[in-house]
């Protein structure tokens, strides 16, 4: 990749990142941490992937860069809306509305109620 355009992805790779908000359930795994690691290896690709050539690899990566950038702001949130027949199934209307709740109470929960959902989720009676 040429230098002046790597300097540009990783100036727009470094605005995005510092937007992206914290995951609270995985502290210690931050996707900002894992795409700055693969930045100063040289590549935003994946580690394993393979290309044909340069340009390629710099096609791909510039999409991958496009698709981050346009997470942040909710652009297909706002692009494909859910309607009330995605989000309240009928095999199970309450589901997402569960998860959201699920999900934001679990970063608070202490490692006694941790242990305690994850055993009463493995001995579940149906």
């Amino acid at each position: 990749m040429a230098s002046a355009g790597r300097t540009a992805i990783a100036s727009r790779l470094q605005r995005v990142l510092e937007l992206w908000p914290k995951d609270p359930l995985r502290p210690n795994l931050q996707l900002q941490d894992v795409m700055a690691k693969r930045l100063a290896a040289g590549s935003l690709a994946p580690p394993r992937a393979v290309y044909s050539d340069q340009s390629a690899k710099a096609a791909a990566e510039l999409k991958q860069l496009e698709a981050l950038e346009a997470l942040p702001g909710n652009k297909f949130m706002r692009r494909y809306p859910l309607t009330a027949r995605t989000m309240q199934p009928k095999s199970n209307p309450t589901y997402f509305n569960d998860l959201l709740a699920e999900l934001e109470e679990a970063p608070s929960r202490s490692w006694t109620t941790k242990i305690a959902k994850k055993l009463k989720g493995m001995f579940r009676a149906s």
